[in-house]
């Protein structure tokens, strides 16, 4: 049997009663290292309190079950002295009889969102991403015992070291996280405090939609094929349908089309707002058309696969991988500084914005356009329309002013006295 510590203060309903009725707890016994049982007097049953250890140096503290002052012990509810200390004992260490009572805190808030990502097919690196900005107090507490306040000065903590976009998205993945905690535990009741404390800061899209001219798209596809060849298909694929790298990636062979005047692919669709039918939604294709020019490499490279065979693949015939980025990123930056560009200005997605805009310009249905990039109308205009006055569009616009008359057809009108 496991040891039991006795307080002559607290072990005994009696003993209990003597204490004053007090907020704030009485301290009980330590049950083990950074493991203690506090009392709270109240008017009703009494509180029990766990006090433990994050291990980082601080503590947090639970209320885990009404004292038997007045009532009998329902050994759940309503527990002895000795019932808390087992209970306090197993929320502590986490054990198997805890499982399914220990508090959820952040921590394993964003182990299980993690978790959720990967069974849905989705980027567990929303996940991630919270934990490299959280303090090791933070990721230790109880997520019922979160604050709005605390959670705001967190969120306000971030302005300064991070851009006020990726403070927001930061922000929506550990509400996602604490949202998923919520739903899985009843006794998490206070949504309030992320939802107010980790409010989107305003004004803080402003989207970083770099447009490059198509002389600069076919200077960088060039250079991407000197470099490295199946670099090179990946680029040129991209500049020519418009497509997320993520997307483009996941071609198969028998995406290819390779129709003698009307080449197209059927490109997968992106996971994006896909909700918790985000593998179902990325199964999906739609077609796209691209050049005679590009069917033709695609068709040469892919000539000894299979159709369910990837595509685009690397140089060593590996795929580009879930996250793309990270085999080709160092590549591209090089690329963009041979020729002249910003590689932290210029980016791989500058030659998605450069497609949108490229049809924009050339006055094709906005409808039509947000169907060949995955996306919305609303992000279309959101996000883009705006570059139609940026990018030599000035005769276009001014096919639209009012016209002034003819100076010979003016009649001038006299004023008639009466």
């Amino acid at each position: 049997m496991a040891r039991r510590v006795r307080h002559s203060k607290l072990d005994t309903r009696s003993a209990r009663l003597k204490l004053a009725v007090r907020r704030k707890p009485y301290n009980g016994p330590a049950l083990a290292r950074g493991v203690l049982l506090l009392y709270r007097r109240n008017k009703t049953n009494g509180t029990w309190v766990l006090k433990a250890s994050n291990g980082h140096g601080a503590y947090w503290t639970k209320a885990i079950a009404e004292a038997d002052d007045f009532d009998e012990s329902n050994c759940e509810r309503i527990l002895t002295f000795f019932q808390a200390q087992d209970l306090a004992k197993q929320l502590a260490r986490g054990g198997i009889e805890a499982d399914t009572t220990a508090p959820i805190t952040v921590d394993r808030a964003l182990v299980d969102y993690k978790a959720d990502l990967i069974a849905r097919h989705a980027h567990p690196y929303n996940a991630e991403h919270p934990r490299r900005h959280l303090a090791a107090l933070l990721l230790a507490k109880p997520v019922q015992l979160l604050t709005s306040k605390e959670l705001k000065a967190w969120r306000d903590g971030l302005l300064g070291k991070i851009a006020p976009a990726t403070i927001n998205r930061v922000c929506n993945s550990l509400c996602a996280a604490l949202e998923l905690a919520a739903q899985h535990d009843r006794r998490i009741q206070n949504r309030n405090a992320w939802e107010v404390g980790l409010a989107g800061l305003p004004d803080a899209q402003q989207a970083r939609n770099v447009v490059i001219s198509d002389a600069q798209v076919h200077a960088f596809i060039a250079a991407s094929y000197a470099k490295d060849y199946q670099l090179g298909l990946l680029v040129d694929t991209l500049a020519v349908t418009g497509a997320r790298p993520s997307q483009a990636t996941r071609l198969l062979v028998e995406d290819l089309h390779n129709h003698p005047t009307k080449p197209r692919l059927m490109m997968p669709k992106s996971g994006k707002g896909g909700g918790r039918n985000r593998s179902q939604k990325k199964l999906e294709r739609y077609s796209v058309p691209i050049t005679v020019q590009l069917a033709a490499k695609l068709k040469a490279a892919a000539a000894d696969r299979v159709g369910d065979a990837l595509l685009l693949v690397r140089a060593d015939g590996s795929s580009w991988g879930d996250d793309p980025s990270i085999n080709y990123r160092r590549d591209v930056r090089e690329i963009f500084t041979a020729i002249g560009e910003d590689p932290d200005e210029v980016t791989l997605y500058s030659l998605r914005h450069s497609s949108i805009v490229r049809m924009l310009l050339r006055n094709i249905p906005i409808r039509l356009i947000a169907a060949l990039h995955n996306t919305s109308v609303g992000q279309i205009e959101r996000n883009y329309s705006r570059h139609i006055t940026e990018h030599h569009s000035d005769e276009l616009s001014r096919t639209g002013l009012l016209s002034e008359p003819a100076l010979d057809n003016v009649i001038p009108l006299t004023r008639i006295e009466h």
